[in-house]
């Protein structure tokens, strides 16, 4: 089964990936569309900055009982829950799982802090990316001073990312960096990730309880990102009658208005016929024939 992408809006800019994880390490392209522009990915490359962390946690280097510091100039607000709190000196775990949880940007910027930008810099060197980084800090506003973007990617090496997270790094650059207990780490933290409205609200999970399997037994692991004019959703996600990597990227500009409604709706057609290539099933629970959309 292959998915078929919907119109898709020229006004838009797409990268876009969908993989069979199953067919890992070398796996069949269910769908792409321009897979190798490069978009602004928003809090998705946070990615990075986990795997780093997760890294760390493993070697020893960090602990994760200890407690963060925040340095006054990179507090910001907006994302997340960390800027909300009375107690902010977590510890590492919790702030790793904020940023996984609910894409903290203060969380984001303590530990990024606590690592060093260079260090997530070199994350996506060790593992064969060139088009894809966590470039900078969460600010509260880009000033010409400052880089241009938080992170930024293409869609086959986020599609790449994800499968490798999910199914194992295999024989490839980098695979002692994505060793089992870091991905162990990194999963557990994306496990919680509450965003569901994008791709993912095709999957008609519980948005804020599917550590474990959940409706028609899909697990889900995933990443999302969000501003203004971009929305974007990394995943990768498994259910009784298969698995799948996938990378979604939509960008558009300052002058085409608010295309919000249009991206997401272009990514709920891709996640529905994700979600049925997975589970075998409709949306109601009946089986699905080997063509989606007739029942048996």
């Amino acid at each position: 089964m292959t998915v078929v992408l919907p119109d898709l809006d020229p006004r838009i800019t797409w990268s876009i990936r969908v993989l069979d994880a199953t067919t890992a390490p070398d796996p069949d392209v269910l769908a792409e569309h321009t897979p190798d522009v490069v978009c602004r990915t928003a809090s998705v490359g946070k990615l990075f900055l986990l795997v780093e962390v997760a890294n760390r946690l493993v070697s020893g280097r960090l602990v994760e009982t200890d407690r963060i510091d925040i340095p006054d100039e990179l507090r910001v607000e907006d994302s997340g829950l960390l800027y909300r709190m009375l107690d902010q000196h977590l510890t590492v775990a919790d702030t790793a799982l904020l940023v996984g949880a609910v894409s903290d940007n203060l969380a984001t910027n303590a530990l990024a802090h606590l690592v060093g930008l260079d260090a997530i810099h070199a994350v996506a060197g060790r593992l064969g990316y060139h088009d894809t980084l966590m470039l900078d800090y969460i600010r509260n506003e880009r000033t010409p001073d400052v880089p241009w973007t938080t992170s930024y990617g293409c869609a086959r090496e986020l599609a790449d990312l994800a499968l490798r997270l999910g199914e194992g790094p295999g024989d490839t650059p980098g695979a002692e960096f994505l060793s089992e207990p870091v991905r162990e780490r990194v999963l557990s933290w994306l496990a919680a990730d509450a965003d569901t409205s994008m791709l993912a609200d095709s999957f008609l999970l519980d948005p804020l309880a599917h550590v474990d399997p959940e409706y028609q037994g899909i697990v889900l692991r995933h990443k999302t990102g969000s501003v203004d004019t971009a929305r974007i959703e990394v995943g990768h996600v498994a259910g009784p009658a298969g698995r799948i990597a996938y990378a979604m990227a939509a960008n558009w500009g300052d002058d085409d208005g608010d295309l919000r409604a249009v991206a997401i709706d272009a990514m709920r057609a891709v996640g529905e016929q994700i979600r049925a290539h997975i589970t075998g099933l409709t949306r109601a629970g009946e089986r699905l024939d080997q063509t989606v959309g007739e029942t048996r």
